[in-house]
């Protein structure tokens, strides 16, 4: 068993009073170290703890404090020509979406006020799901949202505007093309090349034939599928069809979202990427940075390579390579010279895309941003890039961890406090659960500590007695008490698993109320799309995620509700 789990100097749990709101009653939540859940890598922790061994890898920590200094360079690394660009790229992007006439209001006073240097941004950013995909897509957003808000508080004079960046030139498609309700798997079956932004929603009969036997029989149900069948339609590309998505559902909210797919935007970034085809420096940067986290004994969350860029086209995203005579589009025949690709870039830079390491170099770049929220992942590269970032001269963000949620019904802790356990025990492992249900239910005692250290004891007094004859029965006087312990650790296991034999059915309880945190063994914000709570949550679902959402609370948080 993982001790660090419910060690007392790493566990902490905190609970609140009930609260009602809109007829859910959330009776409790519950905050956990992240450290406790087992679930995050030990580089995240450090970087959350601010530990000394990560302290060169970026430049401030993400605290509301840091904001002031964080405004002064940005405002110095941040131009009036930037400001023009990115509002007139995002007028543009949002003349091909229909909203309706409030959020266009407020989408408009928005990207206007982006033209005053002292309007600054907060952005998360995550793939275009099919709705919105797994449950933290949501949390990402409502981060973003939050921080914002938390910053205008702070800083009375200065604006301060949420974004969600879409990553609509990302060209897995079947990491998009799902997600889960009711226990099943809604996928859009087709085929799709390229960057999945650019694909028009095509071929959706069968889904919406899928979501109309899930949900067309309750009135939440009708109206997700109503919501499905508004921004899914098949003369938008999946980018616009997000965009409409994202602005319905957080319509009640400050929110701009933008797509980085765009010509005007990539124009501004033509320089990094003209250097990162002829010097090649972000990689060495990149790559130094990240041998220094490897050598502090820390995993690389993304392998740079030479070349950092993808050639973007309709039906392609592939690599770019450099040859020995100019430039090659991975899994094609398409080469350039260097005269040709850099010809190409000038004019005509949307065919060029940056990869996951690069891409915050491109945000950071055509946004007055302060602070970008992702999680663990993306935490972890974003600590791959500041040398990058000092080489390009662009101002480092403050990173955020993205808030981790479980929503937990309460009838699922009432049938775990029967069981003698809690809410923060369901973040051990199956084999964990059952091991210590015995320790904590068995009238027999499992431990045979006492009996190994009596052991020891007793043999310790036949190595006085061997010292005294010869080596060959020390060795001997050795490997009987290696016999004897790993005997009396046998009879140790098979007692346990008499025990849980015998208290199988408690065991098999609780480890399915584990699947409420973790369906199918994945944390349920992976797994749970929006739909599965709003069945369970109802139409405020969203008004309580936004209520307990806070980015600069870095704990996971438990959310019981009695619906």
């Amino acid at each position: 068993m993982d001790n660090d789990k419910h060690d007392e100097t790493s566990y902490f749990c905190e609970r609140l009073g009930i609260f009602s709101t809109c007829g859910v009653c959330f009776m409790e939540r519950q905050l956990l170290t992240y450290k406790s859940t087992g679930e995050f890598s030990n580089l995240v922790l450090d970087y959350l703890d601010k530990n000394d061994s990560l302290r060169s890898f970026y430049c401030r920590p993400p605290q509301l404090g840091q904001v002031p200094e964080q405004i002064r360079e940005k405002s110095a690394n941040f131009s009036t020509e930037s400001r023009t660009r990115l509002v007139n790229a995002l007028k543009r992007q949002y003349s091909e979406v229909i909203l309706s006439e409030a959020v266009s209001e407020r989408v408009e006073a928005q990207i206007k006020s982006l033209s005053s240097p002292k309007t600054f941004t907060v952005t998360t950013g995550h793939q275009l799901n099919l709705f919105t995909g797994p449950l933290y897509f949501i949390y990402k957003i409502f981060g973003a949202i939050n921080l914002a808000e938390q910053y205008a508080e702070k800083n009375k004079d200065y604006r301060f505007i949420p974004v969600f960046w879409m990553a609509s030139e990302d060209h897995d498609f079947e990491e998009i093309s799902h997600f889960r309700t009711a226990d099943q798997k809604i996928l859009w079956d087709r085929q799709a090349k390229g960057p999945v932004g650019r694909l028009l929603c095509t071929e959706m009969d069968a889904v919406i034939q899928q979501l109309e036997g899930l949900w067309g029989n309750t009135v939440i149900g009708q109206k997700m599928l109503d919501l499905f069948r508004q921004v899914y339609t098949p003369d938008v590309t999946l980018a616009v069809a997000t965009r409409r998505l994202v602005h319905e559902i957080f319509k009640d909210y400050n929110l701009l979202v933008i797509d980085g797919d765009d010509p005007l935007l990539k124009s501004g970034f033509v320089s990094i990427i003209r250097a990162e085809l002829i010097e090649g420096k972000c990689s060495q940067a990149i790559e130094n940075t990240t041998q220094a986290l490897v050598a502090a004994g820390y995993h690389k969350q993304v392998h740079p390579r030479a070349i950092n860029l993808f050639y973007c086209d309709n039906g392609l995203r592939e690599r770019i390579i450099a040859t020995e005579t100019g430039f090659a589009v991975d899994q094609t025949d398409l080469f350039f010279t260097k005269d040709e690709i850099l010809g190409l870039l000038a004019e005509r830079p949307e065919l060029f895309s940056p990869n996951a390491l690069l891409r915050p170099l491109y945000q950071e770049s055509v946004l007055p941003n302060l602070a970008y929220i992702g999680g663990g992942a993306e935490v972890a590269y974003w600590l791959q890039l500041k040398a990058c970032f000092d080489h390009c001269d662009l101002t480092y963000p403050m990173v955020y961890l993205r808030n981790s949620v479980a929503l937990v019904p309460a009838k699922v802790q009432k049938k775990l406090k029967s069981l003698n356990f809690d809410l923060c025990d369901l973040f051990l492992t199956t084999e964990e659960l059952s091991s210590l249900y015995i320790t904590r239910n068995s009238a027999l005692e499992i431990d045979f500590t006492e009996q190994k250290d009596h052991l020891i004891k007793q043999f310790a007094q036949l190595y006085d007695l061997a010292k005294k004859t010869d080596a060959s029965f020390l060795g001997a006087v050795g490997a009987q008490e290696k016999k004897q312990l790993k005997g009396l650790a046998r009879l140790e296991q098979r007692l346990l698993r008499a025990e849980k034999r015998k208290h199988a059915a408690d065991i098999e309880r609780l480890i399915a109320l584990r699947q409420w945190i973790f369906p199918d063994g994945v944390l349920q914000e992976r797994k749970e799309n929006m739909s599965w709570a709003y069945q369970y949550l109802g139409s405020d679902f969203l008004a309580h995620l936004k209520t307990h959402i806070d980015p600069s609370d870095h704990r996971f948080t438990l959310l019981i509700f009695n619906s």
